[in-house]
Order: structure tokens, then sequence, then C-alpha cells
């Protein structure tokens, strides 16, 4: 347990590189904590990956920061992705409304 939340500090150090390197993984409610405090970051979208995990994109609108994190049925959730200039886009419609 010791190991994981050493690890949270660290990821969160490396956001830039994130996307290079190797997932960085921890408990969820610790990670999504750690990206509050440090990037004010919060989710703004999920949905359902093949294996069962979800997907989460935090944000922070303001800053425009962004992570993308995954949680397996375990509770392990890994961060893959990081960066900035965040933009949230709506979505046209391209048909008839009912």
């Amino acid at each position: 347990m010791y190991a994981v939340l050493a690890l949270v500090p660290s990821l969160l150090c490396a956001a830039p590189a994130m996307a290079q390197s190797a997932p960085q993984c921890g408990e969820r409610p610790r990670v999504l904590q750690a990206l509050a405090d440090r990037y004010q970051e919060v989710p703004v979208a999920m949905g359902l990956d093949a294996n069962g995990g979800v997907v989460e994109i935090l944000s922070n609108r303001a800053a425009r920061t962004w992570t993308i994190l995954v949680t397996m049925p375990n509770g392990v959730s890994c961060l893959v992705a990081t960066g900035e200039h965040w933009e949230s886009l709506t979505v046209a419609s391209t048909g008839p409304q009912i």
C-alpha cells in the first residue's frame, strides 16, 4: 500500500512525459484526490472500455489541463495520458430532431 501512495506524487510531477512512459497506477480515490489537489482537475467525461474498465477524462477547464484515467474492475486506476490545451466541443446535430 505504501508503494502505491509513493507513486501518486511522482506520477503527478511527471505529467508532461506521461504519454511517453509506462502508465502510473494507484487506488482510484487517491489518484483522483491527488489530481484535484495538484491540478484542480475533475471528471468531465467517462465511458466503459471493452475490458470492463472505466475510462475517465479529467480536466481543469480554467487551466485547460487534462488527464485520461482508466480504472479496472479491481479498483486500480492508471494514468494513460495527460496534457494541456483542453477544449470542450459541442456535438453538432447530423439529422432531424425527433
